[in-house]
C-alpha cells in the first residue's frame, strides 16, 4: 500500500493542504489536493495543486512565476490533511500578499489587517529586489551600480561595513548607530549573495544545520 492509499480522500477525492513556508513557518495558503496533483507535487519537487473551480490540475507559479519549491509533505495523524513545506519565490496570494492570511478577526468580527513586522520575510523581500536589479540593471540602482562593479568591490564595501560595525560597538555611538551598521553590514553581504547565485535560504539551512549539531551535542 503506498502513502497515497492511506490517506482520507474525501467523497470527492481530495485532501486538504495547508502550505507552509520551511525557513520560517509562516503559513501562506491551504488548497486542495488530488492524487494526480499529489503525484506532481513528490515527482517533480514543485507544488502541484487541484482546483475545484476549473475541476483541473494546477502548478503553483505556471503564470505567476511564483513557484513552490517542496521541501517535505507530512500526513497529520487522521491522514485527512497534508502539510506541504516549500520554499516560496515571490509571493503565495494571488493578491500580491506574502500569505493567503492577512486578514485578522476583530473581537467584534469586523476583520483588522493583520500586523506585519520585520523579520525573515523582510530579507526574502530584499532578496527578490536584488535579483530584480541584478537582471534588469536598472539606471541610476546603487544595488546595479555595485553589480556593474563586480564581486571584487562588492567584498571591500563588505570589508568596509564590517569595520563600521566593530567602530560603532566600542566608540560608544549608541545602539542605533549600531543597528544602522549591522543593517548595512547585512545589505552589502547579500548583494554578495545575490551575485553568486546563492539564495538565501542556504544561508538559514546552514545556520538551522548549526543550531541542530550544537543541541545534539548537549
Amino acid at each position: 500500500m503506498s502513502a497515497a492509499d492511506e490517506l482520507r480522500w474525501d467523497d470527492r477525492g481530495l485532501v486538504p493542504a495547508v502550505v507552509q513556508e520551511a525557513e520560517t513557518g509562516e503559513v501562506l495558503m491551504v488548497a486542495w489536493m488530488s492524487r494526480e496533483a499529489l503525484d506532481a507535487t513528490v515527482k517533480t519537487g514543485l507544488g502541484h495543486f487541484w482546483s475545484r473551480s476549473r475541476q483541473a490540475l494546477w502548478r503553483k507559479g505556471e503564470t505567476s512565476g511564483h513557484v513552490q519549491h517542496v521541501e517535505g509533505v507530512y500526513a497529520d495523524c487522521d491522514r485527512d490533511t497534508l502539510l506541504v513545506q516549500v520554499h516560496q519565490e515571490g509571493v503565495a496570494c494571488h493578491t500580491g500578499a506574502r500569505s493567503c492570511f492577512f486578514t485578522r478577526l476583530g473581537t467584534d468580527g469586523a476583520a483588522e489587517p493583520r500586523a506585519g513586522g520585520p523579520g525573515p520575510a523582510t530579507l526574502e523581500a530584499l532578496e527578490r529586489v536584488l535579483n530584480s536589479r541584478k537582471a534588469e540593471r536598472p539606471e541610476g540602482s546603487y544595488v546595479a551600480g555595485l553589480f556593474a562593479k563586480g564581486e571584487a568591490h562588492i567584498s571591500r564595501k563588505i570589508g568596509e561595513e564590517a569595520i563600521e560595525v566593530v567602530t560603532a560597538a566600542l566608540g560608544g555611538e549608541g545602539d542605533d548607530r549600531l543597528v544602522s551598521e549591522v543593517a548595512d553590514l547585512w545589505f552589502h553581504s547579500m548583494v554578495l549573495l545575490a551575485g553568486r547565485g546563492i539564495p538565501l535560504r542556504r544561508v538559514f539551512s546552514e545556520l538551522d544545520r548549526r543550531r541542530a549539531e550544537r543541541k545534539s551535542s548537549g
